[in-house]
């Protein structure tokens, strides 16, 4: 299968060229082209195992953690190779975050989860600057109005949505530039499942995020790209309003329609 054209149109903040991704000896991805744009929602949609989660963690390489894996290709951040012998693995997560399919609160306060990050990395100078960093990471997390007055309780009590929401507010509070968010909502009730998506939509502004989801209905709310994966292949990528009314490839039609995946 060809690489899918890459059609997107904006300021670029991740280039993915040629990326081949291995588990041992067995190929995960082919050669996947992808440009992921400053501040708007790419979403990725395909069936299980066909390679989109793979390819998130490819992102900020958290594939690494992996015994016999290995990658082939370039992926870019702001023109810079996020593979390259150099790169500080420390500081590129900074850069891109990490939001879970599950929820996984640290079992502290809710106040010491979002400060944990800006702690070990030193980025506040006192205890005033740090207080106003978790504040404004909550409220940016649509959570503070929530928890305003019990950031001494423990996370672990807090809805699963709630959690949901504290864990986006612990990767905003070390100035990510790039959110990675693996099935946000899947372990979601409908009503804590909005919150993410509206949730979504708001931190686009500030943020270039990139969403794995199964539910299709949810790529074409949130997102402004979509990238169709098939068994490691990218089969089209292009804008979510083209891909789900008038995709290119017949497969990309056929998963869409249900017919198939």
């Amino acid at each position: 299968m060809e690489p899918s054209p890459i059609t997107t149109q904006g300021n670029i903040k991740m280039q993915v060229r040629d990326l081949d991704f291995y588990y041992g000896q067995t190929r995960a991805l082919n050669k996947i082209q992808m440009d992921i744009l400053t501040n708007e929602v790419t979403a990725l949609i395909g069936p299980s195992g066909c390679g989109k989660s793979t390819f998130l963690r490819c992102l900020n390489r958290m594939n690494d953690t992996i015994p016999d894996t290995r990658v082939q290709g370039q992926i870019l951040l702001d023109g810079e190779d996020i593979y390259a012998p150099e790169m500080d693995l420390i500081a590129l997560r900074q850069r891109v975050g990490m939001v879970f399919q599950k929820p996984n609160p640290f079992p502290q306060t809710i106040f010491d989860n979002v400060a944990f990050g800006p702690r070990v990395l030193g980025l506040v100078r006192n205890k005033a600057e740090l207080a106003e960093l978790v504040k404004h990471s909550l409220e940016q997390a649509a959570l503070y109005s929530d928890v305003k007055d019990s950031l001494d309780s423990s996370a672990l009590e807090l809805s699963l949505g709630q959690q949901q929401r504290l864990c986006i507010a612990r990767a905003i509070a070390v100035s990510p530039e790039v959110i990675l968010m693996d099935e946000p909502a899947s372990a979601l009730d409908p009503i804590a499942t909005l919150r993410i998506e509206e949730l979504i939509a708001a931190l686009k502004d500030n943020y270039t995020i990139v969403i794995v989801t199964h539910n299709m209905q949810q790529a074409a709310r949130v997102s402004d790209y979509t990238g169709f994966f098939w068994l490691g292949e990218l089969v089209e990528f292009s804008a979510t309003s083209k891909i789900f009314v008038s995709p290119e490839k017949e497969l990309t039609e056929t998963y869409i329609t249900g017919r198939m995946g």
